[in-house]
This record gives C-alpha cells, sequence and structure tokens, in this order.
C-alpha cells in the first residue's frame, strides 16, 4: 500500500530524515513510534506533499507521489489527521467534517459516510448543530478524524491522537481507530505513547534523530528490553482487551 525508500527529507537546506524506509501493507495499522523531535512529524509532512524529498522515493497505491500536490494525494486515498487538532470554530460540527469531503462529488456517498462517522463517534451526531469551538479536546479529535474519513481514504495517517488527552479518552479514541480499521482502511499511525500504539498495531518502526532505529512485530518490541526502558515507563496501563472491546 505505503513503501517509503530511502527517504531524506527536512526543512531548506535542515535535513531531518536521513534514510527511512517504512511499508505500510494494506488493511494493516501499523505504528511509528519516537519521541519530541524525533522526525515522526516531518516523514507525515513529506509523504503528504507538505514538504519536499530531498532523496528517496515514496509510492502509495502503485502511484509514485514524489512530484504529486497534497490535493492530488487526498484524491489518491492517502489522508493525513494532523496534530494540531484544527478545528474551524466558528463551523458547525457537521459542517467541519463535511470540508473533508471536498475533494468528492458522490454526493449520495458522502452523506452515506457521514452516517457512518456517526456511528463511530454518537458524540458528534448529538452535537452536529453545535459550533465546534467550544468542544472538548476529545471531541475535536474524534471530529478531526471524521473529517479525515469524509475523503473516503483508503489510508490514514494519525499524527498523536493521544495527545493532550485524559487515558481514558485516549482508550476511546483508541478504541474507534481500531474500529475504523476493520472497514479496511489502513492506517499509520504516530504517537508517543508507545505501549498503546503497540497494543493497537501489528507492526512497529521506532525513529530517533530521523533514523529508524528498531522495527517489529508489536509484541515482539513491547516485550523488548531497550524499548521497555527507554519508552514503556509509566505509560498507560495494558489494555488490549478494551481496545477490541
Amino acid at each position: 500500500m505505503l513503501e517509503i525508500k530511502n527517504v531524506h527529507a527536512g526543512y531548506g537546506k535542515l535535513k531531518i530524515l536521513r534514510g527511512i524506509n517504512l511499508s505500510v501493507p494494506k488493511g494493516k495499522i501499523i505504528a511509528l513510534l519516537g519521541g519530541n523531535g524525533t522526525g515522526k512529524s516531518t516523514l507525515l509532512k513529506t509523504i503528504s506533499g507538505l514538504l519536499p524529498l530531498m532523496e528517496g522515493s515514496i509510492e502509495f497505491d502503485g502511484q509514485i507521489l514524489d512530484k504529486k500536490k497534497p490535493h492530488e494525494i487526498v484524491k489518491a486515498g492517502l489522508v493525513q489527521v494532523t496534530q494540531s487538532k484544527e478545528s474551524y470554530p466558528a463551523m458547525t460540527v457537521e459542517e467541519n467534517l463535511m470540508v473533508g469531503s471536498y475533494v468528492r462529488n458522490d454526493r449520495h456517498g458522502v452523506q452515506q459516510d457521514l452516517e457512518k462517522i456517526y456511528e463511530f463517534f454518537p458524540i458528534l451526531k448529538t452535537r452536529r448543530k453545535t459550533l465546534s469551538g467550544t468542544l472538548s479536546g476529545g471531541e475535536v479529535q474524534m471530529l478531526v478524524i471524521g473529517r479525515g474519513l469524509m475523503a473516503n481514504p483508503k489510508m490514514l495517517m494519525l499524527d498523536e491522537p493521544s495527545a493532550a488527552l485524559a487515558p481514558k479518552v485516549v482508550l476511546e479514541i483508541f478504541s474507534n481507530i481500531y474500529k475504523i480499521s476493520q472497514t479496511g482502511v489502513t492506517i499509520l499511525i504516530v504517537e508517543q505513547n508507545v505501549r498503546m500504539a503497540l497494543l493497537l498495531a501489528e507492526y512497529g518502526y521506532i525513529i530517533r534523530d530521523g533514523v529508524i532505529m528498531l522495527e517489529g512485530k508489536s509484541d515482539n518490541l513491547i516485550h523488548d528490553s531497550s524499548v521497555r526502558e527507554s519508552f514503556l515507563g509509566g505509560t498507560v496501563a495494558d489494555t488490549s482487551r478494551e481496545l477490541s472491546a
């Protein structure tokens, strides 16, 4: 589905990513893990066409993305939900969701997908006519994920969906991400909350200083002593059963 090969990228002459190789198979949940400033968001921006490639290649669903513009990448079915959790506060919840469908012209399909999002996030249906500026942090995260889904993506890239949220809300968000994946949407989740991401994903990559330092099956990574010592101390407790509930 997504193949990243020897990617180098950054800002101006400042190189952040140095030879990233990463694969996201169709229908899977893959985690990209690491702390602040390690290159996670830079990689997503590069995949989304917001930053130019310095070296390497990015292929999605058989298409080379290297020269494509951001809106063309969205049309191809690859959608990023950014870490900033930005909504349009003067617009209602439903108006915000409909913004996500701007690349589509199948009106009936758009309405069907809107109802699916309300099934995933019932609170959004309850507040559909409410201005999004009045939502809580967790509700805004649900809103921006829903807005991404309104583009009818083949693959969704989620940048730090747990950031600044209470543990109970994080569990709800991750549970819904799992349910979304069960509909056939491929997911790349970028997180600092390593334990929760590894409980959700099937395979993980750990990035540090713009380089993939470690990769493997999630079960192996979560029991790896170096991963446990560096990343797992003091994070959310094992809630794997609740994620699939």
